[in-house]
């Protein structure tokens, strides 16, 4: 449907060019420094176990998981799993990615809420983002026979645990970025040029969630541009 209707280009085209402009930035940032070796000499999986060692986190385990730039922190397991470019790689890029994920590994030791918030969100938002849609369309749609929107309005409100779920999801990042490079520089993984190099990684892939967010609000905004009548059939 949106496909069909030019007026959804205003709307979801601004976020859609943050998109590929946050990707750029993060592969650019990532192939600039997955190429330069950190001073240590330390491999992605090094650094992680010094790290998480150092902060009191030695129950943690690490693993290696396929895929390019997979990596993440499992709360649910106490896992950190590494992509293989990562794990092996003694890169000023490994240090930064590592030590944001271990950064979450700390939110979680700590009880940080919006990390708490966001977990707890994970279940409505992973029906919602798929099952919101659905239903909106197929409201929207059936409004032109029932004269009513109120099933559209519902699968508004679910898509909506999208926009909010994105929301949080800033606060968390951003904060484990910060972790990060506290991280790196108490323990002395990196300090000066290389420190601000790593930061250079992270603010990178911090762009990205401000575009998923942008991303999730506008289609949101569609959707109420369409159900307060501007759009509205005869």
């Amino acid at each position: 449907m949106f496909l069909w209707d030019p007026r959804y280009l205003i709307f979801a085209l601004p976020a859609l060019l943050l998109a590929f402009y946050a990707r750029a930035k993060v592969s650019s940032a990532y192939k600039r420094y997955s190429a330069q070796p950190n001073q240590r000499g330390l491999t992605g999986y090094d650094a992680a176990r010094v790290l998480l060692r150092s902060a009191g986190l030695e129950g943690i385990g690490v693993e290696e998981v396929p895929g390019r730039l997979s990596d993440h922190y499992d709360p649910g397991k106490k896992v950190l799993r590494l992509s293989q470019g990562v794990a092996r790689s003694p890169s000023v890029a490994s240090l930064g990615i590592v030590a944001h994920e271990i950064g979450h590994a700390v939110q979680d030791a700590t009880n940080y809420g919006p990390l708490r918030l966001r977990s707890g969100l994970v279940p409505m938002v992973s029906i919602g983002s798929w099952l919101g849609p659905i239903v909106f369309i197929a409201g929207y749609l059936l409004s032109a026979v029932t004269h009513s929107t109120a099933i559209a309005w519902l699968g508004l409100f679910l898509f909506a645990g999208t926009v909010v779920f994105a929301l949080v999801t800033l606060p968390v990042e951003f904060n484990a970025s910060k972790r990060a490079v506290q991280l790196l520089n108490t323990y002395g993984l990196a300090a000066g040029q290389e420190l601000q190099q790593t930061k250079q990684v992270l603010d990178a892939a911090a762009l990205t969630y401000v575009a998923a967010l942008a991303q999730s609000l506008s289609t949101l905004l569609y959707y109420v541009f369409l159900l307060t009548g501007s759009s509205r059939r005869d």
